[in-house]
């Protein structure tokens, strides 16, 4: 078959067309971080502002002075993993109802998570029909895009394991900005107290457990858990080992993961006889009005009897 001038020109611009899309160099998405850094240096007040340095990384904290007559302290706020100091769980409620009650406030934004699906450890299935849950999450995992595989673990698997690996590099990134915004508290003077929250928790509290140079006065959990199993198992005992008084809350209807460790931590704060340990359950779930104000009371009751 012949074809005309004008066909041949078509095929010829097409050809080069999809040659050229298919030359072009990938382009990387956005770090997430940086999209919470713009989306806070737009909307929030600047003088809340706070950019702070972590070695080579930048990073933003958000500030609120202590509007009683007295400063009882300084709350460091730290949130879940891959969260916002913003979030509707309980933590933007108290960074600034904290403030009434005689404590200023300094909330930090999280680092980027740098997921490998090769580092994602799979939970090992205990009968056939989670043998054949795992095998379908699997095949939808490989037959999904690159950029949907990185994405949160969730999207892989209803009931994610992440590797140590990814634990491990997420905790050092946290533990610098965790310091630097403790040694920013430090020019306030008086009770330093952590409130952090999910995964962050987690590894919060496996850092104090190795009893760091910086001292704090109270230890306040919401949520705390690990999603990897072992560690999270370990993660009961650890609790019961750390210096600073712990407030451990959790959520009725919150983390499975946190809700199956109530009771094995509470055996295991008897066990090493951790006397400044409390466990509050809160009803519901934690983006519940009400139950933000239940979660101010709980906090503040503990740190009234405490500091």
């Amino acid at each position: 078959m012949t074809l005309s001038p004008l066909h041949t020109l078509l095929f010829a611009a097409s050809f080069a067309l999809v040659s050229t899309v298919n030359g072009a160099d990938f382009i990387k998405p956005t770090p997430w971080s940086s999209l919470v850094t713009n989306d806070i240096q737009r909307f929030l007040p600047s003088d809340e502002v706070r950019p702070l340095l972590a070695g080579e990384d930048e990073f933003i904290s958000l500030y609120r002075q202590s509007m009683a007559p007295t400063q009882r302290g300084i709350v460091l706020i730290i949130p879940d993993w891959q969260d916002v100091p913003t979030n509707n769980a309980g933590i933007n409620f108290l960074r600034k109802q904290l403030n009434d009650i005689g404590y200023a406030t300094l909330a930090m934004t999280m680092p980027d998570i740098d997921w490998h699906p090769a580092d994602m450890a799979m939970p090992e299935p205990t009968d056939n029909s989670e043998t054949e849950s795992t095998t379908q999450n699997n095949q939808q995992a490989d037959s999904a895009p690159p950029a949907q595989t990185q994405q949160a673990p969730h999207f892989v698997s209803a009931k994610p394991n992440i590797s140590e690996a990814i634990l491990d590099d997420y905790k050092l990134k946290l533990i610098a900005r965790f310091n630097a915004l403790y040694n920013s508290a430090m020019d306030e003077g008086g009770n330093i107290i952590v409130l952090a929250q999910g995964a962050s928790a987690g590894l919060l509290i496996e850092h104090y457990a190795s009893f760091p140079n910086n001292e704090l006065n109270a230890f306040i959990s919401l949520g705390s858990y690990l999603p990897n199993s072992i560690r999270n198992q370990h993660l009961n005992a650890t609790l019961s080992t750390i210096s600073p008084p712990l407030l451990d809350i959790f959520y009725s209807e919150g983390n499975p993961d946190t809700l199956q460790s109530v009771n094995d931590r509470k055996r295991w704060v008897r066990r090493n006889a951790k006397y400044d340990y409390r466990q509050r359950e809160l009803f519901g779930t934690p983006t519940e009005p009400e139950q933000h104000e239940r979660l101010l009371k709980e906090v503040d009751g503990f740190l009234r009897r405490l500091l």
